[in-house]
């Protein structure tokens, strides 16, 4: 029975032991930095959200896979995924571009849920998201802020 408690004990401190070994890694930066128009179907909307992804960790971030889901005022809205692959160098950034669908559903949900006066310019969002790495490479990621939708544009000067 000794021997049986001894190797449990062993068992787990080889195993803390291994996750100090892991490489600590910075959370990466994500912005939203637009959001375009795809082609629809039936009953939903297709959007491209494009967003800037960040590494400000020493080492290269290999990823094969992006899954996004995006909340507008507090209510769930758009979800996506992509099967991209590719790597972002140590200390550099890129663009990475994932399909998103909002069923007509969410969208009713949205346009009942504005009164009058509100328009969905200033409405808060939060993008959650993660970048697949295999077993210990994922990394997840979470953005918010407010919709900043341009304006009509006045010709004076």
């Amino acid at each position: 029975m000794r021997n049986v408690h001894t190797f449990i004990l062993s068992l787990l401190l080889l195993c803390l032991s291994a996750c100090a070994l892991l490489p600590h890694r910075d959370p990466l930066n994500i912005n939203v930095v637009g959001i375009q128009p795809l082609q629809s179907q039936d009953m939903e909307m297709r959007f491209a959200v494009k967003i800037r992804v960040q590494n400000p960790n020493d080492t290269t971030l290999t990823y094969n896979g992006v899954a996004l889901d995006l909340d507008i005022n507090g209510q769930p809205f758009a979800s996506g995924v992509s099967d991209q692959t590719g790597s972002i160098e140590r200390f550099s950034e890129t663009v990475l571009s994932v399909p998103v669908s909002v069923s007509t559903f969410s969208m009713l949900r949205q346009t009942l849920g504005l009164s009058q006066v509100q328009t969905l310019n200033n409405m808060p969002y939060v993008l959650r998201g993660k970048l697949a790495g295999g077993l210990f490479g994922t990394m997840r990621f979470v953005d918010s802020g407010k919709l900043s939708l341009p304006g009509p544009t006045t010709g004076s000067r």
